[in-house]
């Protein structure tokens, strides 16, 4: 038994608790009884932590109880986290008192065990008296422990310490915060040692750890070199236990961008899923995504229900939060990594994980919070937020599946860590009884040093030269007084300088400090968000950045505020270097290598289809999530020809908007290694063409901006590094990013040359910032240097900490050992190397280009972005044109106006003529510059030149240029004159012709805009040929470019089927196109709710309700006006009684129901119920025979697309569904199937009914949706009261209005009959084909002018929106509609026919003069009733009897239920006259036999 060497009171309480231990306990629990340092690798709540505190507590009891238990610290427990501290406090508690009442019950003596918790947020009385009495089991942190062993009192506290756990020991050992823990532990080893002389027994435990020998090694340290080998037992159980992941997406697809209507869904799933649980905790990866999703959540759970979880937060939020969860008085906590660890928040059913978490240890941490028991099972949630998302995120739960992990990269010797330790060391050491200090020997220093195994490899060079800095300080200009240590170089020992151990208090630690600047908007001093240290000080005042989805503009830094106004709209100008955060492991970039290669085999060997049902079954994903995974996957593979994997890398080249060309490399490294192939790249194109550009990396790709530079083949980007001095140039590459001077900063802090507290305050961050400069000024200068006075590359001086923050960069920022591995592989060709010249950004690239915080984003909402999108989606067009884009022809006409030099006198005739070369005879006298022309002629300054057939204005300066070009030029006779006065050295010039026609040609392009190169040739009197010439030399310069951009060029091109080519100066084309982009984006200015309302009604001809308005439309043709109106309601759902009462005569003055009978008899209009019944009305068997009522739906649909409704209306049926008629009823379902549509007499004959039972039959039918008739008047006539049906006015011979006998013929509908053999279930949505959706949005967008998902809640029956939204976007790469943000006040994606955004605008335009505001009264019935749209909080009943009164498109007052409530402010003496309008009926008085006065 495991139980076996503890005493009976441990074993007692814990078979009573437990019941039977756990193979990680059962394995550990002789290892470390046997005092053998231990390493326990076990699943989340497999009792890990337990297992090493409960056979440490073991030993203590005993020891009490032999009266051996002294005083001091004898178990010292070390976790990475300050809340993990907190909770093993109160997890102790609970055995300790549970063995202290099984010693009670044996009549044992108690045994005091005490506890105490010590941490940065330990309040002072409590460090005190905890030094005064030291508790037996100390909980602290790696920081608390070094504060504890560089201090007096600490050092005494722990000087007894006999056993140290160290908890989720790969949460530091994979960076310098492990580093610095390894010194502090041996440290402590010497300080037991020197004390106690006992052995310090070390335990770990962590849940994720690879490669375990490596745990190991770090836990017991280097010591293998002495006599007495330490050695290690391994008790590794597993990493993984059976868990319950999941992934799940959104109903509309993911893109690149997260559009609000998608944040919406994700928020409503997210709901869903809490409120079906007792307890959810929600990671996300920043700070920032937490407070936003705590706050959407508490909106809409309620504030007591939700908090969030955070390291900025404070030890009492944090505290109370998790208490709170525990308690389960939380329904949700939204945490970021401060979470993942072993804290015991009680129960938690359900994890759910925003976006990748970026590490498989990581995610398998965060999962393992819920199901946090011996037995219970781990269950959570992924939700990708973008496409790439989706792929790392799936590639993550195959790895998962597959037991994959994260190998730990430990840091080696860092010396910064190393200096600050050092110092702590050497500064704790005691008085001698003379009061002077021995000191350190520095070869015992360095031998302790070399025990922490991280330290393992460090040199004696390495280590003399820290101690040499620390000894003669670190050059800043305090000079000597810098140094904390004295080196006695004569006895080779150090000791400590005065201060030295305040400074290594105050100062130390391994955690870096992170600025953040609050954004403020002047002057309202309002705070819009905050932004990193390094972001805000790169910018400059004037700089326009973007937050979240809106642009500002930097006025000021002002302390620790960034002071900003509002951009409005400018374009953002900040170029920035993607950061800081951490970056995907190797092992999960392996697995989406792996994931990507998989589907590509797939898709080429087999299908699409089988590659989703292959994600499906292998990984698990939803069919939605797997079919958008593989669809994206697909778009992008045929976009470049080939899958990019890590075995094949693809580079694309595209030309933006505005005129710059881009290289992405699609590289599935990581941004680690993405980083430093993007810098290493981005310096090498400096060198190659002198031309700063900018550059970013995620990590799948590398976008490189390239600006105006020279050509180049594309796949010789390749070949631009060399693995042999690729290290050398991402160094001068990395020393201007930000990244180095943040962490030299962070490195020359934890070194102790910069104080974070000086004299009991924080050192201000500038003041820190500045320190750094001067530090950095006088150690290395050539950093911060002038380039100009550096000829070559920087010298990297050899200083401790130059050296550390290089390698920083270099390892930790950046992966330089797998890049120089790369660069080697694709110089031995063992990579597949692809190179694509594309028109537009492939599907892979879109993330990076969107991701960047300063590339094509604009102040709009989110949604609105997608702008860009829809351009960059064009490449899957297969009818795409091979020019850039289609330019706006009043942006050239402008551009070409502004180019034109304005002249006002001659001395700016003299220089347009400088500028532009040359002017024509026609230009010069068009123009009137002949009135400027004497004085310059006379002082020969301008001249003309006559060739051939043109006649030339040009500056007598650029006379030796067009010499080089035309020999016709005879300098013999005027023109000699000219040359005679020019000076030297323009006749010194020699010029070749080609270079000067080039020239001459450059001048010319700068004030034309798009011109052809025939245009050019006539003017220059020289054949094209040579033009072409000049202008593809400019093109290789980057200065100019070709292809057809005017709309007349590109209407000549289409109509004659040749190629010509237009040629325009890079900067004109570039303001072509913002001017371009900016006229479409005033063009799709979003018009207000109320105006798209007003639209609307416009649309469908809605009468006003004064007289003027319906003397006016009075004149129109009645039945026209029928026969529009039924088109715009085609497919409509609505009560019967409405149709007449309410929507007809609304939109038609003096409606005639005669109108209606003709269209219905014609056959082009059909009526019918085609919403399913509720289940109360299906089974009438046995009860009264139910008929039509007015508020039974019925639908009105031409006939063209009836298989459309009938379709969607079948779609409604399910397997509970059942038909159940009356026996009357059957009767004449019989009858007519028997005999197909019949009149109402043959029914009647042949089933021998009475009238009023057929009456009831063919109303029950009606109600069911199975029969119809030729003509309205049948539905008419069954509504009509009983008591207003033939023979109730017989007397006085008055002839009913509406007879069922003039009904024509009834026949069935099929509508919702059931088939034969029953429908095959789908995974796909296949209720309607591609011709019948692209017919439904044709309906849709004749009847509401812009289609977005919100007037989808006004059909009553209509497919997916994610369905239409397929459809629509593929309509929008043919051009049959646009997309864009039409209607503001909405969300999601919006789409409209061309004419129909113009005819939208062209209304605004006329209404927004004319300020008049038409009063419209529609029934709550109505389509185009949006008042919940508008006022989202109002709601009203769609009841027959309830209208709306609108005005300008604004509601004004409801009827609801008899009551008139006026939802605006109304004065009181027109309150009257509206309560008239919203009562008063517009229908003919012949329909009031059905209608009745209503």
């Amino acid at each position: 038994m495991a139980l076996n060497n503890f005493h009976p009171a441990c074993q007692s309480w814990f078979n009573a608790q437990f019941g039977a231990p756990t193979v990680a306990q059962t394995q550990a629990w002789p290892a470390i009884q046997a005092g053998r340092h231990t390493l326990i690798s076990a699943p989340t709540g497999s009792g890990k932590t337990l297992a090493a505190f409960y056979a440490a507590i073991d030993s203590l009891v005993q020891r009490g109880l032999n009266r051996q238990l002294g005083d001091g610290v004898q178990i010292l427990y070390v976790s990475p986290l300050k809340a993990l501290s907190n909770d093993i406090h109160k997890n102790l508690e609970i055995p300790l008192d549970g063995i202290a009442e099984q010693l009670f019950l044996a009549a044992e003596a108690p045994v005091d065990i005490s506890i105490a918790v010590r941490t940065g947020d330990t309040p002072a009385g409590e460090r005190q008296k905890m030094a005064r009495n030291p508790p037996h089991i100390l909980v602290t942190t790696p920081e608390s422990l070094y504060l504890l062993l560089t201090s007096a009192s600490g050092r005494a506290m722990l000087s007894s310490v006999s056993t140290l756990i160290v908890d989720e020991i790969h949460a530091m050992l994979g960076n310098k915060r492990g580093s610095h823990l390894s010194l502090s532990i041996e440290r402590l080893q010497r300080l037991v040692e020197q004390n106690s002389g006992q052995h310090l027994q070390r335990i770990g435990l962590s849940a994720t750890q690879k490669p375990i020998d490596l745990v190991a090694n770090y836990l017991v340290g280097n010591r293998a070199s002495e006599q007495r080998k330490t050695e290690c037992e391994i008790v590794d159980s597993g990493f993984q236990r059976d868990i319950d992941i999941s992934l799940e997406v959104p109903g509309s697809p993911l893109t690149a961008l997260m559009s609000n209507e998608v944040w919406e869904e994700l928020y409503q799933r997210l709901v869903e899923l809490i409120e079906s649980h007792d307890t959810t905790l929600v990671f996300v990866n920043t700070r920032r995504l937490s407070e936003r999703l705590a706050l959407a959540l508490s909106e809409r759970l309620g504030e007591g229900s939700v908090s969030s979880h955070h390291g900025s937060m404070s030890k009492d939020h944090r505290s109370t939060a998790e208490q709170r969860l525990k308690a389960g008085e939380l329904k949700v906590l939204v945490a970021t990594a401060s979470m993942e660890l072993g804290i015991d928040i009680g129960s938690v059913d359900l994890v759910v994980q925003f976006s990748s978490s970026k590490s498989i240890a990581t995610f398998l941490q965060r999962v393992g919070r819920s199901g946090h028991s011996i037995h219970g099972t781990p269950k959570g949630i992924l939700f990708p937020l973008t496409r790439d998302d989706l792929v790392e995120a799936t590639a993550l739960l195959q790895a998962v599946k597959q037991g994959q992990l994260d190998r730990i990269v430990m840091p080696e010797k860092p010396l910064d860590i190393l200096a600050q330790q050092i110092v702590a060391e050497v500064s704790s050491q005691e008085l001698g009884a003379d009061g002077s200090i021995d000191g350190w020997d520095i070869a015992e220093l360095y031998e302790l040093i070399l025990h922490a195994y991280p330290y393992r490899d460090l040199t004696r060079e390495e280590f003399d030269t820290t101690i040499q800095m620390l000894a003669e300080g670190y050059a800043t200009r305090r000079g000597r007084r810098g140094a904390h240590v004295h080196l006695d170089a004569i006895n080779n020992r150090i000791r400590s300088r005065r201060g030295a151990n305040l400074i290594a208090l105050t100062n130390g630690g391994a955690i870096p400090d992170m600025f953040d600047y609050q954004v403020v908007l002047d002057p309202e001093d309002l705070v819009v968000g905050s932004v990193n240290e390094d972001f805000a000080l790169e910018a400059f005042p004037g700089d326009i950045f973007t937050l979240g989805t809106h642009a500002w503009q930097l006025l000021r830094i002002d302390g620790l505020k960034v002071r900003v106004r509002d951009a409005e709209g400018m374009q953002p100008t900040i170029p920035f270097w993607f950061g800081e955060a951490p970056g995907r492991t190797q092992e999960l970039s392996q697995s989406v290598s792996l994931l990507r290669q998989s589907i590509a085999d797939l898709l080429i060997t087999d299908s699409a289809n089988s590659a989703v049902q292959w994600v499906v079954d292998e990984i698990g994903l939803p069919h939605s999530g797997a079919t958008q995974l593989v669809d994206y996957l697909q778009a992008g593979m045929n976009a470049l020809g080939v899958m990019p994997t890590r075995e094949s890398l693809v580079m694309e080249r595209f030309f933006d908007e505005v005129g710059d060309m881009h290289v992405v490399i699609h590289s599935l490294y990581g941004s680690r290694l993405n980083r430093a192939w993007g810098l290493a790249l981005r310096k090498r194109f400096c060198r190659s063409f002198n031309f700063e550009l900018q550059a970013a990396a995620n990590e799948d790709s590398i976008v490189i901006s390239l600006g105006s530079v020279h050509s180049f083949p594309l796949d010789e980007v390749y070949r631009y590094l060399q693995s042999a001095t690729v290290r050398t140039i991402l160094i001068q590459a990395m020393l201007d990013a930000p990244m180095f001077e943040v962490r030299w900063r962070w490195n020359a802090t934890r070194g102790l040359a910069i104080q974070r507290n000086r004299n009991g305050k924080r050192v201000p961050p500038q003041f820190q910032r500045m320190d750094a400069e001067d530090l950095v000024a006088h150690v290395f200068p050539d950093q911060i240097a002038c380039l100009e006075n550096i000829t070559g590359d920087r010298e990297i001086p050899n200083h401790p900490l130059v050296n550390q923050t290089v390698a920083d960069c270099l390892t930790e920022a950046m992966d330089i050992i797998e890049l120089e591995t790369l660069i080697a592989d694709i110089e031995q060709d063992k990579l597949m190397l692809v190179a694509k010249d594309l028109r537009e950004p492939s599907p892979f690239a879109q993330e990076i280009i969107n991701a960047r915080p300063y590339a094509f984003l604009d102040p709009a909402p989110a949604e609105e972005r997608r702008t860009n999108a829809i351009r960059n989606r064009s490449w899957v067009d297969p009818a795409e044109a091979k020019d850039f884009s289609l330019l706006d022809g009043d942006a050239i006409d402008r551009v070409r106006e502004e180019a034109w030099p304005f002249i006002n006198n001659e001395e700016e005739l003299h220089d347009a003529l400088m500028s532009l070369v040359y002017m024509t005879e026609e230009e010069f006298n068009s123009n009137n510059y002949a009135q400027w022309q004497a004085p310059l002629i006379e002082s020969g300054r301008i001249l003309q030149l006559k060739l051939t057939k043109n006649t030339l204005w040009i500056a007598a300066e650029n006379l030796p240029c067009f010499k080089a070009v035309f020999d016709e030029i005879d300098t013999a006779g005027e023109l000699g004159k000219y040359l005679a006065m020019l000076p030297d050295f323009l006749l010194e010039k020699n010029w070749e012709s080609e270079q000067a026609l080039r020239e001459i040609v450059r001048g010319r392009l700068e004030g034309l805009g798009p011109v052809t190169a025939e245009r050019l040739a006539l003017e220059l009197n020289c054949s094209e040929a040579k033009i072409d010439a000049a202008l593809i030399a400019l093109e290789v310069e980057g200065y100019a470019f070709q292809g057809q951009f005017t709309p007349q060029l590109k209407q000549a091109v289409i109509a004659n089927g040749n190629s010509r080519t237009e040629w325009c100066e890079r900067r004109l084309l570039q303001r072509i196109h913002r001017y371009t982009i900016d006229a479409h984006r005033k063009a799709i200015k979003p018009v207000s709710l109320e105006t798209y309302t007003e639209f609307l009604f416009d649309r469908h001809q809605l009468l006003a309700v004064t007289e003027q308005a319906s003397k006016e439309c009075a004149s129109l043709d009645g039945q026209t006006r029928l026969q529009s109106t039924l088109n715009l309601l085609d497919g409509v759902a609505a009560p019967a009684a409405s149709w007449e009462a309410d929507l007809y005569p609304a939109r038609i003055p003096d409606y005639d129901p005669n109108w209606l009978d003709v269209m219905c008899i014609s056959g082009k209009v059909a009526w019918g119920r085609y919403t399913l019944p509720a289940s109360s009305q299906r089974n009438t068997a046995k009860k009264k025979s139910s008929g039509p009522v007015k508020s039974t739906p019925i639908t009105l649909a031409s006939r063209q697309n009836l298989d459309i409704w009938q379709d969607l209306a079948r779609s409604q049926l399910n397997d509970e569904y059942s038909l159940q008629y009356s026996t009357i009823a059957c009767r004449i379902e019989a009858d007519l199937l028997q005999h197909g549509a019949s009149f109402f007499d043959q029914m009647q004959s042949r089933s021998g009914l009475l009238k009023t039972q057929l009456e009831e039959g063919l109303a029950e039918l009606v109600s069911s949706g199975r029969i119809c008739s030729d003509s309205f008047t049948g539905l008419r006539a069954l509504l009509t009261p009983s008591h207003k049906k033939p023979g109730t006015h017989r007397r006085r011979g008055r002839k009913v209005m509406f007879g069922v006998e003039d009904a024509g013929r009834w026949s069935l509908l099929d509508t919702f009959q059931l088939a034969e053999e029953p429908v095959k279930q789908s995974r796909h949505w296949e209720v309607l084909d591609e011709e019948q959706l692209e017919r439904l949005i044709s309906i849709y967008l004749q009847r509401w002018g812009v289609l977005f998902r919100s007037l989808l809640d006004r059909e009553a029956f209509s497919p997916p929106w994610r369905i239409l939204l397929a459809v629509l976007r593929k309509m929008e790469l043919r051009g049959t509609l646009r997309g864009g943000r039409f209607v503001a006040g909405v969300n999601g994606e919006q789409f409209a026919f061309p004419e129909s955004v113009d005819e939208l605008r062209k209304f605004k335009k006329l209404k927004e003069p004319s300020g008049s505001s038409t009063i419209v009264c529609i029934a709550a019935t109505d389509p185009l009733n949006l008042l919940n749209l508008i006022q989202p909080n109002r709601k009203l009943a769609r009841l027959l009897n309830n209208r709306v009164l609108y005005k300008g498109g604004v509601p004004i007052a409801t009827l609801d239920s008899g009551e008139v409530h006026f939802v605006r402010d109304v004065d009181i003496d027109q309150q009257w006259n509206l309560q008239q309008m919203l009562l008063k009926r517009n229908f003919p008085t012949r329909l009031r036999s059905y209608l009745g006065s209503r």
